[in-house]
């Protein structure tokens, strides 16, 4: 997800609000003069803001044990420095695989994936983003290095969203130049795992959650532009159909989706296809 400074401008956190002690640990980190959960526990935690938030549950999405096509040694190897993929690139439709090995090889990736997100402005990156096909993100909300909190995500699920929803001016790395407002649940309940393999369970809010939902899409092989309303994504059409020319052109190929074909279906907020 792209750092706009509108975006910047326009965030304005509530104040958190730790909930009652657990029997188990945790930890909590900052952002800025803000603080939301760290994912380093395997208990699942929550933090809530201070205004109450109704939240719509959903089916838990479980991983087969056996037999399930997970990210091998090959599916993480990549050619530094990482680049990103830009619409309509294939890979950024293609299937993600999950994570079942937390090494060093998913380490580099991880500093790499942070390291393109610094370089080109972001807050927030998927691994598609960069052309490896796997259930990753990384974001940081305050997009600096060395401030704020940088945060990973790996295999992460959505278990519960707010019915209240949030209208907000969204960016995305791999459409550059191109803004325009999405509608999304303004807070959510996910489950993931951090690097080293733990799960965790957290529910984030505003910015944060936004920017989880931006590159959980992502993750679902689902672009920002499919959560807009038609007269939203009239404002960017054009720039849509230069990336597909630009895509052609550098290519040679003709361009995988043109979004003059695309037929509009009910959707646009929450969560699945559009």
């Amino acid at each position: 997800m792209h750092c706009s400074s509108k975006l910047q401008q326009l965030y304005n956190p509530l104040r958190w609000t730790q909930p009652p002690p657990l029997s188990s640990r945790s930890s909590l980190l900052s952002l800025s003069t803000h603080t939301f959960l760290h994912p380093s526990s395997n208990s699942p935690l929550t933090l809530h803001s201070s205004t109450s938030l109704k939240l719509h549950a959903m089916a838990k999405q479980s991983l087969p044990t056996k037999d399930y096509n997970f990210a091998s040694s090959a599916d993480l190897q990549f050619d530094s420095p990482l680049k990103i993929v830009e619409y309509p690139d294939p890979r950024l439709r293609a299937k993600n695989k999950p994570i079942d090995k937390f090494d060093d090889d998913l380490k580099k990736l991880v500093d790499e994936m942070f390291d393109v997100m610094y370089k080109t402005d972001g807050i927030g990156l998927s691994a598609p983003q960069v052309g490896i096909n796997v259930q990753l993100m990384v974001f940081n909300p305050v997009g600096e290095r060395g401030e704020g909190e940088e945060i990973v995500l790996v295999n992460p699920s959505v278990s519960k969203y707010s019915l209240k929803k949030a209208l907000f001016n969204e960016g995305c790395l791999s459409f550059p130049g191109l803004y325009a407002d999405v509608q999304r649940p303004d807070s959510v309940k996910i489950d993931a795992r951090d690097i080293k393999g733990s799960r965790f369970t957290v529910t984030l809010s505003e910015l944060p959650a936004r920017v989880f939902q931006h590159e959980f899409d992502h993750l679902q092989g689902i672009l920002f532009f499919e959560r807009m309303t038609d007269e939203a994504l009239d404002t960017i059409r054009e720039g849509l159909q230069e990336l597909e020319m630009k895509y052609e052109k550098s290519t040679g190929l003709p361009s995988p989706e043109k979004i003059k074909t695309r037929i509009r279906r009910k959707s646009g907020v929450g969560f699945g296809k559009s």
